[in-house]
């Protein structure tokens, strides 16, 4: 069973549908203690990294999800949830994430030509090969993304993706038991699908 926290943001009703087409078991977790009966999660995210951390506080999923990482666990992030993963985000000074990657989270500044919020669709350049999410996922596929801001990890051994918009970022990351992504691979087709059935895969052989 994958949980896929509901902390009152995140687009919940495209992830669950997901799951629900690979005909793999996924529920949603409101609540910390649901959390126990799950394999893995799933961070979903769709908004503003302040209220993100917020929302996440106010439904004490914060320290949860820390044991959870800490203990060796699957976990995902998707969008915003790979964001609150870092540190902290120009978005929201002075908010704290939740710190399991070291780096930022910082404002594309680019051309005029190139609309920001980047929205639409893109290729991931695969840098680590071996990750197991993207088994059966060709290099350079396209994924559907929305977003103004883009993680910077300082590690650079934890980048598993990049794409090109005006810069190169990191899309996709992924160290020991957490992944994330910058793009919704529930909104992109059948490279996104692949992906989150290999996540599925991974957590179940973990």
């Amino acid at each position: 069973m994958i949980g896929i926290i509901d902390y009152g943001m995140g687009n919940l009703g495209s992830v669950t549908n997901a799951f629900r087409f690979l005909e793999l078991d996924a529920k949603i977790v409101a609540r910390k203690n649901e959390m126990d009966d799950c394999r893995a999660l799933i961070l979903p995210g769709v908004g503003a990294f302040g209220d993100c951390m917020s929302h996440l506080v106010e439904h004490d999923f914060v320290d949860p999800i820390k044991d959870w990482v800490a203990a060796g666990k699957p976990l995902m992030g998707i969008c915003l949830g790979l964001q609150a993963l870092f540190e902290s985000s120009e978005e929201s000074p002075g908010v704290e994430g939740l710190g399991i990657f070291s780096g930022t989270v910082n404002k594309f500044d680019l051309p005029k030509e190139l609309k920001v919020p980047q929205i639409g669709w893109n290729r991931m350049k695969e840098t680590k090969p071996d990750c197991p999410m993207f088994a059966g996922v060709d290099d350079a596929a396209f994924f559907y993304l929305v977003h103004s801001y883009y993680v910077c990890p300082e590690d650079a051994s934890i980048v598993a993706g990049t794409t090109e918009y005006g810069i190169e970022y990191c899309s996709a990351a992924w160290k020991d038991n957490v992944f994330a992504t910058q793009f919704h691979p529930e909104k992109s087709q059948a490279a996104g699908l692949r992906v989150l059935c290999d996540f599925w895969n991974w957590a179940e052989a973990r």
